[in-house]
């Protein structure tokens, strides 16, 4: 995972800082009547983490207030575990600039921590359904469903915590759907030496397939990814694995020696996640990471 070689706040790139002011221009697109009244008296207010999570979203939390010059002292590392109640941080500033950036900052924090909880929970139980024949367990990654407008810092906490974000956007990696093949009339083939054709030697071309030779089609095809797409946990998805990889391991058809990833998506729950982890499976991929989890509450309480 990404934070184990550097921080992962070095991924982010100059335009988030924009983002962020358009939060505040979105909260706070006239006057501000609840800050007149308390002033410009500089505070100091606690972020309190009030439920167990995950911190995620510091350069996010940090950006909001530097920009309404207020400082931030954290007193946990991004990544970190902890359990309520947590003092998390300490924002001094003047009042007034602490409540106006107070709801975008703690709305984000809450968002990114909820991913980066959700995402270390899973990461955790794959590692402990890892039977002893695989060498590793597979790369747990998120997915393309996330929130239009907020794609950045949801991807960013999938990597706080552990995942891998998968591709960021459509120009990031060729993904060819059903939808796809199906407006190729049902050619994957021909499906993928188009796709490699528009995107070079630099793109990978990944096909998602709903069937064991749909996936050898996509392989010979030149694929670099297959996604096995909502095949059924278990003994299933085991043996269309074991035969893709033996099909196309070399032995003696030279011909049919292929380098390539097997992605598994669909359907991966905490209930169910032992029935995804068979040998030979590469990814697992899952929205459930980022849609629909629950966040981490936070509040930011000015110190009397």
């Amino acid at each position: 995972m990404a934070s184990n070689f550097g921080a992962v706040s070095h991924l982010l790139p100059p335009g988030y800082k924009r983002m962020v002011t358009e939060w505040l221009e979105e909260d706070c697109p006239s006057f501000d009547y609840a800050g007149f009244v308390v002033g410009e008296e500089v505070k100091e207010a606690r972020l309190l983490g009030k439920s167990p999570g995950v911190l995620a979203g510091v350069p996010f939390f940090d950006e909001v207030f530097r920009q309404l010059d207020c400082k931030v002292d954290w007193h946990l590392q991004e990544g970190d575990p902890f359990e309520p109640v947590k003092h998390c941080a300490t924002v001094r500033g003047p009042i007034r600039k602490i409540l106006l950036g107070e709801r975008v900052a703690l709305n984000t924090l809450a968002r990114c921590s909820g991913i980066a909880t959700k995402t270390s929970s899973l990461i955790h139980l794959l590692r402990s359904s890892t039977p002893a024949n695989c060498d590793a367990p597979p790369i747990l990654a998120g997915t393309r469903k996330t929130t239009p407008g907020f794609r950045i810092p949801e991807k960013y906490a999938m990597s706080v915590g552990g995942a891998d974000p998968h591709r960021h956007d459509l120009s990031s990696m060729t993904m060819l759907k059903d939808n796809h093949v199906w407006a190729r009339n049902g050619d994957i083939t021909n499906a993928v030496h188009a796709a490699k054709s528009a995107g070079g030697f630099s793109v990978k071309v990944e096909v998602e397939c709903q069937s064991e030779e749909e996936a050898a089609e996509a392989v010979r095809a030149g694929a670099d990814v297959v996604m096995l797409d909502n095949f059924k946990p278990g003994e299933e998805l085991r043996a269309a694995v074991r035969s893709l990889k033996e099909r196309f391991s070399g032995g003696q058809v030279r011909t049919e020696k292929r380098e390539f990833l097997i992605e598994i998506s669909g359907g991966l729950t905490e209930e169910n996640v032992s029935g995804y982890v068979v040998e030979g499976v590469d990814i697992i991929s899952t929205s459930s990471i980022h849609q629909g989890v629950k966040h981490v509450d936070f509040s930011l309480k000015v110190v009397r």
